[in-house]
This record gives structure tokens, C-alpha cells and sequence, in this order.
């Protein structure tokens, strides 16, 4: 077996060992991952998140749709690796 196709098994088994799937059921409450290329003054300080959105649908592939509390959905899925469930 080429030496690549062994690092690249120890690589795999090493991150599959941790990786954790992330599963949303609708009504959900999560915090969705903020854009920090917008400017805010307040630099690093600035909250990473921000929500708590709710989930209306979640697919098969990891793709959520969110709405806010108020029930006004976002046009487009987000993926669930750019969100955490938020806890009450």
C-alpha cells in the first residue's frame, strides 16, 4: 500500500474518531454563526452568534431553514456546521 493512501486512512480514522453528526428536528431553538466580514466596533469582542432562531425544515444533507422568533423564514438554507443548538 502506497505510503498516501495510509496517511490519508490515519487522517480519516482520526477525524471520524471525534467528528460528532449534528441533527436539527424542527422547532428547534439555534444560534446562527454571524458573518464577521461585516465591520463592528467592536472587533473581537463582538458576539459570534446571534439568535435564537428557530428550525423549520431540516434535509437530509445538513441544510437548515430557519425562521426568526416572530416566524418570518429566511429565503435561503444554511448549513448546520454555522449553527448550535441554543439551550434555555
Amino acid at each position: 500500500m502506497p505510503r498516501a493512501a495510509l496517511t490519508r486512512g490515519r487522517i480519516e480514522r482520526a477525524y471520524n474518531k471525534k467528528a460528532r453528526p449534528r441533527t436539527f428536528q424542527p422547532g428547534d431553538l439555534v444560534l446562527k454563526k454571524r458573518n464577521m466580514a461585516l465591520s463592528d466596533p467592536r472587533g473581537k469582542f463582538a458576539p459570534s452568534y446571534e439568535g435564537p432562531y428557530v428550525v423549520k425544515k431540516a434535509f437530509s444533507g445538513g441544510a437548515i431553514i430557519l425562521a426568526d422568533m416572530d416566524g418570518e423564514e429566511f429565503r435561503s438554507p444554511i448549513n448546520s456546521d454555522s449553527v448550535i443548538k441554543y439551550h434555555v
